[in-house]
C-alpha cells in the first residue's frame, strides 16, 4: 500500500478500534515483536492474506505509539518471514503520522498447493495457524491433512480396506451396477467382471475400496460405525435448549446402510417431520400441497453430503448430521469445501471433486446427475417455495447447508388454506380436547410431525385465550402434562 493508504488504515483503526480477519495490530514501541510466526502463518493460509500494522497498542485503547525504529523493524520482520516454510514475502510500507513512524507488512495468501505455511522452528504440525476472526489458532491435524490431500490428489474414496472381505458385498447390488455400467458405456461391454472391478476401483490389487463398501455393502457401519447420518428434531431454535417437558429432541434416528439406503431413509425422516399445508398460488389460482421445505432441495443437500463428505481416516468418527429446528433445517457433513472453490462460487463454476469414484458410480446408478447441478437445483426449488435463500457455510473442516422457514406474513403470492379432507376448526379442536390429550396426541390430530410446532401453532393461542388449560399447571414441562378444554370458559361462551 502507499503511505497515504497506510494513514487511512490508521484512521480506520481509531474509528473501529478492533482487529479483523485480515488485520493484526502490534505496538512495537520498544522493539520488534519476537513472535510473528502465528500471524504470518494464518494470513498466508487464507486467500485474502492480511495486513500487520506496527505502531498501534491494542492493549492501550489502540493508542498510536509508533515504532521504535522503522529501519530496524523492517529488517527483523523480514528475518522472521524467512523462518517460515514456504518463506513469506511481505510488502512493507513506512509512513509518518503526528511525528511518529508506522510500518505495515502486507502478507499475501499463498497458493493452495503450497499450504499450510508454517514456522520452521515448530514444524508443520505445531507451526501451522489459521485465522479465526481476530485471533490466530493452531490448525488441526485434519486441516493440515486437507491441504496435503488436495496437493497430492489423494483419493480417500478408493483407499484399500484390507480388513474387509469380498463376502460382505451384496452380489445383487454389485451385479446391478455392473449391468448398468455395461449398458451405458460401450467400451466396457465385453470386459470380464473381474477386470471391471479393478478398472472402476471396486477393488484395487484385489482388495475392496472404501467406495465399494459404501455403495455395495448392506451395512458398512459394521466396519465404520460413524459413517452414517444422525438425524434429530430439536424442540427449540437453539441446540441444547430443552422443550416444555425437558426433552432434548422430539425425534431421533441413526440412519445407517449404504449410500443409496441412507439417502432414502434421510428423506423419509425429514418428510415425516415436516408439516404439509395446502396453498393457493395467487398468480395462477392453482391449489397444491406444500411441505415446509421442498423435498427436491432436501434430497440434493443430502446427496451432496454423502458424495462430498470426507472419507479419510481423519473423519471416520464423524457422522453427517441433519438437525431439524422449528425455524430451520441444517445438513452438515465432515470435510469443508474441497479445492479452490469458494462459498460464493458454489453452483457457478465447476468444482474439484473430492470423491470422483463415488460420484461417478451414483451417476451410473442414476441417483445423481454428476453435472454440478445440485446447488442450482437447491436454489431453484427454494425460490419456487418462496423461502429465504439457502445458506452455505464452510466451517473449519465441515460444510453446512441451512434452509430457513418463511415468515408467513412476508408471503405475497400464496395463500395458505386448510388441506382438502382435513378441514378442522377451532371448535373441532376444542371438542377433541374434551378428553385430556398429550402433546403427541395433539400433533397427530393436526397431522404434523413436529410437536413444538403443533404446540406453538394450535395450543398456545388457546391457552392465552383461556380456552384450554394444562392438567398439571404447576409443572408446565412435566412429561405427563396433558391439555384439556376449559369447561367454564366454554360454558360462558
Amino acid at each position: 500500500m502507499t503511505s497515504e493508504e497506510l494513514i487511512e488504515k490508521l484512521n480506520e483503526v481509531q474509528k473501529n478500534k478492533c482487529e479483523t480477519q485480515t488485520l493484526e495490530l502490534k505496538a512495537a514501541a520498544s522493539g520488534c515483536p519476537k513472535r510473528l510466526y502465528d500471524t504470518l502463518s494464518s494470513f498466508s493460509n487464507q486467500n485474502d492474506g492480511g495486513i500487520i500494522i506496527f505502531g498501534v497498542d491494542e492493549n492501550n485503547d489502540y493508542a498510536e505509539c509508533g515504532v521504535y525504529d522503522s529501519q530496524d523493524i523492517q529488517k527483523k520482520i523480514n528475518e522472521q518471514c524467512l523462518q517460515m516454510e514456504p518463506p513469506v514475502r511481505p510488502l512493507l510500507t513506512v509512513t509518518e503520522k503526528d511525528g511518529k513512524m508506522f510500518v505495515s507488512a502486507e502478507i499475501p495468501g499463498i497458493d493452495l498447493t503450497e499450504r499450510p505455511c508454517f514456522y520452521q522452528g515448530q514444524g508443520r504440525l505445531k507451526g501451522s495457524f489459521i485465522r479465526v476472526g481476530d485471533s490466530d489458532e493452531h490448525m488441526t491435524e485434519y486441516e493440515i491433512y486437507s491441504f496435503e490431500a488436495f496437493r497430492k490428489k489423494y483419493q480417500d474414496d478408493i483407499r484399500q480396506i484390507p480388513e474387509v472381505s469380498f463376502s460382505v458385498i451384496d452380489k445383487s447390488l454389485l451385479a446391478h451396477y455392473i449391468e448398468a455400467l455395461k449398458d451405458q458405456k460401450e467400451q466396457l461391454k465385453y470386459l470380464p467382471d473381474n477386470t471391471l472391478y479393478e478398472l472402476m476401483s471396486i477393488t484395487r490389487d484385489g482388495q475392496l475400496t472404501m467406495s465399494s463398501i459404501m455403495l455395495f455393502c448392506r451395512y458398512p457401519q459394521a466396519y465404520f460405525p460413524q459413517l452414517c447420518i444422525t438425524a434429530v428434531v430439536l424442540p427449540n431454535d437453539e441446540i441444547g435448549q430443552p422443550g416444555e417437558a425437558g426433552e432434548r429432541f422430539t425425534d431421533n434416528q441413526r440412519i445407517e446402510g449404504n449410500i443409496p439406503d441412507m439417502l432414502e431413509q434421510a428423506i423419509a425422516f425429514v418428510r415425516k417431520n415436516m408439516r404439509t399445508k395446502t396453498v393457493i398460488r395467487k398468480e395462477t389460482g392453482k391449489r397444491e400441497d406444500q411441505t415446509d421445505y421442498p423435498i427436491v432441495a432436501i434430497r440434493e443437500a443430502v446427496i451432496n453430503a454423502l458424495v462430498h463428505r470426507d472419507y479419510s481416516i481423519h473423519t471416520a468418527g464423524m457422522p453427517i448430521q441433519i438437525l431439524i429446528y422449528p425455524n430451520r433445517i441444517e445438513i452438515r457433513n465432515p470435510g469443508g469445501i474441497y479445492g479452490r472453490i469458494k462459498v460464493d462460487q458454489l453452483g457457478k463454476i465447476q468444482p474439484d471433486t473430492r470423491n470422483p469414484v463415488i460420484a461417478t458410480a451414483l451417476e451410473v446408478l442414476k441417483i445423481t446427475e454428476n453435472r454440478y447441478s445440485g446447488i442450482p437445483t437447491i436454489r431453484q426449488a427454494i425460490s419456487e417455495y418462496n423461502l429465504p435463500e439457502p445458506i452455505f457455510t464452510d466451517e473449519r473442516g465441515s460444510f453446512c447447508v441451512t434452509f430457513t422457514k418463511q415468515d408467513p406474513s412476508t408471503l405475497t403470492n400464496v395463500e395458505e388454506v386448510p388441506s382438502v379432507g382435513t378441514v378442522k376448526t377451532e371448535a373441532d379442536f376444542l371438542e377433541f380436547l374434551k378428553t385430556p390429550r398429550s402433546r403427541k396426541e395433539i400433533a397427530d390430530y393436526w397431522g404434523v410431525g413436529t410437536i413444538p410446532y403443533a404446540m406453538t401453532t394450535y395450543v398456545k393461542p388457546l391457552i392465552e385465550k383461556g380456552l384450554v388449560t394444562m392438567t398439571i399447571p404447576e409443572t408446565p414441562r412435566s412429561r405427563n402434562q396433558k391439555y384439556v378444554r376449559n369447561p367454564h370458559t366454554i360454558a360462558a361462551n
